[in-house]
């Protein structure tokens, strides 16, 4: 286990549960879903480029392309564990890798090139979703200082809050933006790139982050606190952020939070199936420009759950999950814009 920046656990009381989310009693919302089996697990997160083909990373390092027929085939192996994604220009994907940091994949040749491994010297491990601007600068988060992907939930149980949003400088560099998030996770531009959007999945919120101007690096609330976690952000051509929502809060994770951070610390050292886990529930939530949900997409044991990224393309949205071996696949109602 590598070695932990020392950073301290906090108490923090989560606002009250807007509208819990149980399984008993719910209604589905989310439209019937079919899937794309891939060769591998954890689709944590996709790119789609201009004719429907879709980019995503999986669990043993590989980027795959999956045509729109379905047709799957492998474009690179990062040696690492692939996150968020986002194309830039037709033959370059930025890839957030867990585990070497913010990487760049040429298409065409299956290259892969590191554009940032360290922060002020300090190795850049979780390293979560990425976003580029107007003006060609490239964003990311990274989620944590202190835990990597296979241990994420001792993030959340610990809420030392060391998620970061980053920005590559000039001279290559990855700079910090703003710091302090609690497990700092999805990422979209807003506002023709003056402000980011930071999906903080330990705080059930999302957060707005000035990036330019005299109030630069200034955080305020992207609409109200959520009633889950949230993952991966992505902006769709009508103005509406989707949010992937892993799975609702838990009300035992909810108790810990405010109590002592030795009693976190030694439900972290309990068998997983013990710890506060993600549910069996497929759910997708878009708000609009000031952060208002609009749909609320979801359903219980429909044979995909964990969705950690959507991305809509015309009517379609596609779900990636850091657990399933496929892609889903859902259909909206044809012309639904807000």
């Amino acid at each position: 286990m590598a070695q932990r920046t020392k950073m301290a656990a906090l108490r923090w009381t989560p606002p009250p549960n807007p509208a819990p989310v149980r399984r008993r009693g719910d209604v589905r919302t989310l439209p019937e879903l079919r899937r794309i089996e891939l060769p591998g697990a954890g689709p944590e997160h996709m790119a789609v480029d201009a004719w429907g083909t879709l980019y995503t990373g999986l669990a043993d390092g590989r980027i795959v392309r999956v045509t729109p027929e379905g047709e799957v085939r492998t474009v690179t192996n990062t040696g690492g564990r692939p996150l968020g994604l986002e194309l830039h220009g037709e033959d370059r994907l930025l890839v957030c890798d867990a585990l070497r940091g913010l990487l760049e994949v040429q298409l065409s040749k299956g290259t892969v090139g590191v554009l940032a491994a360290k922060v002020d010297g300090e190795p850049l491990t979780f390293c979560s979703n990425v976003a580029v601007g107007p003006d060609d600068a490239v964003y990311f988060t990274q989620s944590s200082r202190r835990y990597n992907l296979d241990e994420y939930r001792g993030d959340l149980l610990e809420h030392s809050a060391t998620g970061r949003l980053l920005r590559l400088g000039a001279d290559g560099a990855a700079e910090v933006v703003a710091d302090g998030f609690a497990f700092a996770n999805g990422l979209v531009l807003i506002d023709d790139g003056a402000a980011a959007v930071v999906a903080e999945t330990g705080g059930y919120a999302l957060t707005q982050v000035a990036l330019s101007g005299p109030d630069a690096g200034a955080r305020t609330p992207f609409g109200a606190p959520l009633a889950g976690f949230p993952d991966n952000l992505t902006a769709d051509t009508h103005g509406l952020i989707w949010i992937a929502m892993a799975s609702p809060r838990d009300p035992l994770l909810d108790w810990l939070l405010p109590r002592n951070p030795r009693l976190r610390h030694s439900v972290w050292a309990t068998p997983e199936r013990l710890q506060p886990g993600e549910k069996d529930v497929a759910w997708a939530v878009a708000v609009n420009s000031a952060g208002t949900v609009v749909h609320d997409l979801r359903a219980w044991g429909v044979d995909y759950h964990m969705v950690t990224s959507v991305r809509r393309r015309g009517d379609t949205l596609y779900f990636g999950s850091l657990t399933e071996r496929a892609i889903a696949v859902v259909e909206l109602e044809t012309g639904t814009a807000q």
